[in-house]
Order: structure tokens, then C-alpha cells, then sequence
């Protein structure tokens, strides 16, 4: 099967730019969560956050363990955690000019 990279760059970044799922993953990126952690976190429904779970970790964004009668979630430490850490830096020195750009602030989601 030949992937379509263009369509998987823009569900990559859909998915990652929702604001539930963003949340979670700032929530995860200080340690790994329980669903119920990551809910007394982010304020957000126990459907909602299990819903993004299950996004994020199809995606690859997140991993899960067991822990006995509990599951824990994480950030994917090989590959997201470290994009993660350059989008802050790339952010960090250019946020004056994402914020100011009149072409992201007209264009549609």
C-alpha cells in the first residue's frame, strides 16, 4: 500500500493541533497518567479524555501499560517526546512571528 504522505502530514498535525489531545499531551509530558489523573488535570470528561486516549495511542503519540488493575499512559519517548522538545525550541525562537503572520490568522482551520 503506497501512503499518501501529503494526507498523512495533515492528519498528523490535525490530530496533534486539536485542543483535547493537546492538552493530554502537555498534561503527559510531565509523567506518565491515569485516565483519572489525566482527567483531575485537564477538567475534562472521563469519554472525552478515554476518547483522545484511544486517538493518540492508534496514532503513535502515546503508549499504555497495565499496572494492575490500572492502565498507564505515556508520551512515545522515541519519537514524540523528542519532536515535541523541537517544536518548543522552534517556537521559542520564532512565536513573535507565528503570532504576527496575517496569513495564519486569516486562513481556515
Amino acid at each position: 500500500m503506497e501512503i499518501d504522505k501529503e494526507k498523512a502530514y495533515k492528519l498528523f498535525f490535525k490530530a496533534i493541533s486539536n485542543p483535547t489531545r493537546l492538552k493530554i499531551i502537555n498534561v503527559l509530558r510531565n509523567g506518565p497518567k491515569t485516565v483519572t489523573e489525566i482527567v483531575n488535570e485537564t477538567g475534562f470528561e472521563q469519554s472525552r479524555v478515554s476518547h483522545n486516549l484511544k486517538c493518540l495511542l492508534d496514532c503513535g503519540f502515546i503508549e499504555n501499560k497495565r499496572k494492575g488493575k490500572y492502565v498507564i499512559y505515556s508520551l512515545n519517548k522515541d519519537t514524540i517526546l523528542p519532536l515535541l522538545d523541537l517544536m518548543d525550541k522552534h517556537i521559542s525562537l520564532y512565536a513573535e512571528y507565528l503570532i504576527k503572520c496575517n496569513i495564519l490568522k486569516t486562513s481556515k482551520k
